[in-house]
Parts: structure tokens; sequence; C-alpha cells
């Protein structure tokens, strides 16, 4: 199995490591990551200036791991690697250092690179684990994150996975996407050179609902949730047509 791995938060994070090295149990394994941090990019690309690749041994010395950083998105460094090793047959995107749960799939980076593998052919799984204080303790994470690759490499369908790791697992679980409304909020500050500037923040109004990824991390469940490419809501289109038939 040949494997490719990025990320959002870029090449040095301890999270890419962590995965790269666990993943190198099921075959050959290079990394492709952004140079710098691109949290919440989404699935950006880039088209207004030509993408670089420089090799990066310091994070992956003595693992045998090839890796590359690249000036561009998490979605772009999916691109240039199915190009560059176009016999890829899956991209894990994180560990990503803060959960991607519920609402946070849309704008979240490594998603997107999960996706970007799907829309080229290739298997994807984001994998993510929420930050406290500290770093998160990811020798205590890596039975849990090699029997969740165990079990998604064994479909060998194109697919799209999204997984969320609490920091003290106690199990794995099948789950939905939790949508939630929230309050959206804006709060205003001031910078030491006395400027303003704006954080936009969000509470959630409702609770997270029994069988979704966030209920299942909430309650120290690995939360493994299958998702699509297609985003057309099938209730609402069926009942618009049998409302408004178009001739």
């Amino acid at each position: 199995m040949t494997i490719l791995i990025t990320n959002d938060d870029g090449i040095y994070s301890p999270g890419i490591a962590a995965l790269a090295r666990i993943a190198s149990r099921f075959g050959k394994v290079t990394v492709i990551a952004p140079d710098v941090e691109q949290s919440s990019m989404g699935h950006a690309v880039t088209h207004s200036r030509p993408l670089s690749l420089k090799k990066s041994p310091i994070a992956f010395e003595g693992d045998g791991i090839e890796a590359w950083r690249v000036n561009g998105t998490p979605a772009d460094c999916v691109a240039l690697g199915s190009h560059l090793y176009a016999h890829t047959d899956i991209v894990l995107s994180g560990i990503n250092m803060g959960p991607n749960l519920g609402n946070g799939m849309w704008h979240s980076g490594t998603l997107a690179a999960a996706k970007q593998a799907v829309l080229l052919g290739m298997r994807g799984i984001a994998l993510s684990t929420p930050v406290g204080k500290t770093e998160p303790d990811f020798e205590a994470l890596a039975p849990y994150v090699e029997k969740t690759l165990a079990i998604l490499f064994e479909n060998p369908d194109l697919a799209l996975y999204n997984v969320n790791f609490p920091q003290q697992p106690k199990g794995i679980q099948w789950t939905r996407q939790s949508v939630r409304l929230y309050d959206g909020k804006i709060v205003p500050g001031v910078d030491p050179m006395g400027r303003k500037h704006y954080w936009f923040t969000v509470t959630p109004l409702e609770p997270a609902e029994e069988g979704t990824d966030r209920y299942a991390v909430e309650n120290d469940y690995v939360s493994i949730t299958p998702l699509r490419l297609d985003l057309t809501d099938e209730r609402r289109l069926k009942e618009v047509l049998i409302k408004q038939p178009v001739s």
C-alpha cells in the first residue's frame, strides 16, 4: 500500500510525525505538507503563483520516511503529491492539533485534504484530536490510531472518512456529523499599539445529539464518520420537485 500523508498544521507538527510512523506499519509512506500552518484554510487551492517543493528531513530523520514541504495549502499538497506519486492508494490528513467535528468540517483544512484525495480518485481519511494546555499524548493515542487505520484500510472502495480521537479513548464508534445552530459573536479588542481588532467566536445553541461525532468524543470514544462529496439535500429536492415540477 502506498500512503501519502499531509495536514494543515504544517510539516513540523508532532501530529503528522506520529501519524507517519503509525501508518508506515501498513505500507510505504511519503509526507507532503504545508511549510507553515494552514489551519481553517478549507478547500483553498493556489492558482495565482507556482508551488515549490523542498526536502524536509528534520521531523522524520531515522524513520526512513521521505518528507517534503510545500508553500501551499493542504489541498495543494494532495494535488502535487498525486502528480509526483501517481500510484498513491490512500491519503491521510492529520493528526490535526484540534478537533474537526460537526460544523467545523466546513472550514477544516485537514478534511479538505482528504476531500481533495477523493476528488482525484483516491481514498481520503482526516484524523484530528483535541488540544488542551499541553500537546496531545500521541504515544497514548497510538494504539487507537493503528486500530482505526486497520478498520478503514480493510475497505478498498473509494471513500471519505473523518476521524476524531478524544484525549483518553475508551472505544471506537461509527457516527454521523453533528449539525448544530450557533450564536455568532464578535469580540472587540485592542492590540499593544492601540489598534482595534476583532475575534469571531460562536456559542452552540443545542447540545450534541447521541450518535453524532461530537457526542462520541465528548464521551471519550473515537468517532469515525463516513462522508460524501455530494451535498445535495435529497429530501428537500424531492419535496420541491413534487410541489414545483420543472417542465
